[in-house]
């Protein structure tokens, strides 16, 4: 009993090390800032579509997204053209005297540029520069991409980028 009482009256000189725990933390704020996406352009494809795959390292910008399904032609996300087959146009959406002409996409991308034009008109900042990011589905025929892109280029979007999945 005497050899307790004499332990508990020693000076304690314990003191808690944390200098591994902070680089442990250290180490985890590097790794998650390392990985965590500055881009503010968010893509999400739709279940219809699989797009292709690619090595490009260059990141998506933030312009008019354009999606192209097997179902139809949607412009940020509101569908402007059905496909009465998939991945097919009716006659009734194509300009009888311009094959390549989309009727209602160039309707619907003449409004997004009006609108665009608009705002930068009252706003120095904004600027209406006809880029357009088109996601398409890996399996559609390049005769409908190349009508999109025409309709596309005539409604004032001539820069026309593919939406891909990195390979990386």
């Amino acid at each position: 009993m005497s050899f307790l009482k004499k332990r508990k009256k020693l000076p304690s000189n314990f003191k808690i090390q944390i200098t591994s725990m902070v680089d442990m933390f250290v180490i985890l704020l590097v790794f998650l800032i390392k990985s965590y996406s500055t881009s503010p352009v968010q893509i999400n494809p739709n279940n219809d579509i699989r797009l292709p795959a690619s090595t490009s390292a260059a990141g998506p910008v933030d312009v008019l997204k354009l999606m192209v399904s097997k179902k139809g032609i949607f412009v940020e996300e509101l569908k402007v053209v059905d496909f009465e087959k998939p991945g097919t146009l009716a006659k009734k959406d194509v300009d009888p005297s311009d094959e390549k002409f989309i009727v209602n996409l160039f309707k619907a991308l003449d409004e997004q540029a009006k609108k665009t034009q608009s705002i930068a008109a009252k706003n120095e900042t904004v600027k209406f520069e006809g880029k357009i990011l088109m996601q398409a589905d890996r399996d559609l025929e390049y005769s409908l991409l190349e009508k999109v892109m025409h309709t596309s280029s005539i409604a004032g979007y001539s820069e026309v980028k593919l939406a891909v999945l990195s390979g990386n």
